[in-house]
């Protein structure tokens, strides 16, 4: 499932593409006709996402889009060619002159009103990538919770847009063992976790790929201090993972290998669904 810095990649891709234009909507399967003919020809004013969730705004009403495991919405030039043929189940094609974006296999895409999007944003904890989220008002919660840091963390009503790489790294990161129940967390942990949320996150919307291990970290924030990383941020169209960072991490899918701070081997277990990866040595932190 795609975590929270594609969501907010694929916000700011699309309205360097669309934000201000009046956009073509079409729904070639046909699912989504209806609705798509209520917007088509209306300026899309912004797009912005909250945790996984994104929201595409119009003058009177706004275009909810869930991703979910399989979905996905690349943002393509034409470069003065024709949009290619709709092809498979293409519930959604936005279209001007210059750019096409087609959205397949999300879990939700619907037209929503005010309240609609409140109770969708109100359910969800403080985002990350939100420059005004507070991560004590997600320490509040945690706190009181008998369920593992690892569990909670996959929470979308405690953290928004945390999916499982950032979970099984964050955590490897700080030594935190995930089976800490939240009741047992210390206000210490908690603050490293958040803080490398907040640090992590923008440099994976930055290059379209997640980044965690230290000399990865420090030259995309080089980059992106120093704007280099703009070309690569604008040249995405979010169609595969960024490839600018060779893919490595420090314990996700790395069962049985060796762990890179203390050598012991990295084991795996199922934990809120998704596979948790992590070194019983070294992460003892509570």
């Amino acid at each position: 499932m795609p975590e929270g810095h594609t969501i907010h990649a694929l916000a700011a891709r699309l309205n360097r593409a669309f934000a201000g234009l009046e956009v073509q909507a079409s729904s070639p399967q046909g699912r989504f006709a209806f609705e798509a003919a209520r917007i088509d020809g209306q300026v899309l004013e912004h797009a912005r996402a909250n945790g996984k969730h994104l929201f595409v705004e119009y003058p009177h009403e706004t275009l909810h889009i869930h991703l979910g495991l399989i979905g996905s919405l690349p943002v393509l030039p034409l470069h003065g060619a024709l949009p290619p043929e709709p092809r498979g189940a293409l519930r959604l094609r936005l279209l001007t002159e210059h750019h096409v974006a087609d959205l397949r296999g999300p879990i939700a895409c619907e037209l929503v009103d005010d309240e609609r999007v409140g109770r969708i944003e109100t359910a969800l904890g403080p985002d990350p990538l939100d420059v005004e989220a507070d991560g004590d008002r997600a320490w509040q919660l945690i706190r009181t919770r008998r369920r593992s840091v690892a569990e909670l963390l996959m929470d979308q009503s405690m953290v928004a847009g945390v999916g499982n790489v950032y979970r099984c790294e964050v955590l490897h990161r700080h030594r935190i063992n995930p089976f800490t129940l939240g009741v047992e967390l210390k206000p210490a942990s908690w603050r490293l976790v958040w803080d490398d949320l907040v640090r992590l996150l923008p440099l994976g919307v930055a290059f379209s790929q997640i980044l965690t291990l230290d000399d990865q970290v420090e030259e995309a924030q080089r980059m992106v201090a120093d704007g280099s990383a703009r070309p690569i941020t604008e040249g995405s169209t979010g169609e595969r993972l960024g490839g600018y960072f060779e893919r490595r991490f420090a314990v996700y899918k790395r069962t049985g290998q060796a762990c890179p701070r203390c050598g012991k081997t990295v084991r795996e277990q199922e934990v809120a669904g998704r596979r948790l990866y992590w070194c019983a040595n070294c992460q003892r932190r509570h």
